[in-house]
């Protein structure tokens, strides 16, 4: 549906583009996984974990005490992560990653940031990682779930791209489904009234300030049009304990497969 017709729909009726916009963040699409990482997935241990109505399906690559948890993006799965897989497996890592709700190979049902953070949180635990790599969305997840768990205790921590402001996936949607400013506003009210969160002070910049992460490196791509790299930047600046590593043409998705950029990353994770 053209943009146009939609803002036309916003001003008729927007309590139900409201509700459609709702729905556009709430249930995530999902993308077919690409041939090779269905092979290195097959390779994974497997098992299933109840977590509230969802079968979260978690994956295992056993190889050594060197242990490190992946922490996929929106609308991402664990095969995103094949080529560093492969790489950490050689390296003789015993390696963990999942499917978050409503992704990938998990039961799929309307979901949210919360959720999925609340998982990392529970996964971190269940594996006992000191070692974590996330893209994308994935670290917005990650950082929130070490803001609201500071017991947890991380000494390396690698990102590739990371968003900062959850306003900005709002506004994303917004630009994305074309709906009008009033319209947002409505939507924002409403995911502010179910989680009882202000969506302002959901901001990674501020999550990373007291954290309790010993290094961290965020890698982020120049060229990427789906996070502006100024996110990464901010998010940096604001965390003590960072390094930031900018390349280029990578874009957004690319960078999980380039070699050179995964071995630079990599041996950030090595004691």
């Amino acid at each position: 549906m053209k943009k146009s017709i939609i803002k036309i729909i916003s001003k008729l009726f927007p309590n139900q583009v409201v509700s459609f916009a709702y729905n556009q963040l709430t249930n995530p699409q999902i993308k077919k996984a690409r041939p090779h990482e269905l092979v290195v997935l097959d390779k994974a241990e497997k098992e299933t974990l109840k977590f509230y109505d969802f079968d979260i399906q978690l994956y295992t690559w056993k190889g050594g005490e060197n242990k490190v948890l992946l922490i996929h993006g929106w609308e991402g799965q664990a095969g995103n992560f094949a080529d560093i897989i492969e790489q950490l497996i050689e390296q003789k890592y015993t390696v963990y990653a999942f499917d978050a709700p409503s992704h990938g190979l998990s039961s799929r049902g309307r979901t949210s940031l919360f959720e999925f953070t609340e998982l990392v949180g529970i996964l971190i635990r269940k594996y006992a990682v000191t070692k974590l790599i996330s893209h994308s969305f994935g670290g917005v997840a990650t950082t929130y779930a070490l803001y609201s768990n500071q017991d947890l205790k991380i000494d390396k921590y690698l990102l590739f791209t990371v968003p900062d402001r959850f306003i900005e996936r709002i506004n994303h949607v917004v630009q994305t489904v074309g709906v009008t400013e009033n319209v947002k506003n409505k939507l924002i009210k409403r995911l502010e009234k179910e989680t009882k969160i202000n969506v302002n002070d959901l901001n990674v910049s501020d999550f990373v300030k007291t954290i309790q992460v010993k290094k961290a490196l965020i890698i982020h791509d120049k060229q990427d049009t789906i996070i502006p790299i100024s996110c990464s930047k901010n998010v940096h600046n604001h965390w003590a304990n960072s390094e930031f590593l900018e390349i280029n043409d990578t874009g957004h998705f690319r960078i999980l497969r380039t070699k050179s950029v995964i071995e630079k990353g990599l041996e950030f994770l090595k004691d």
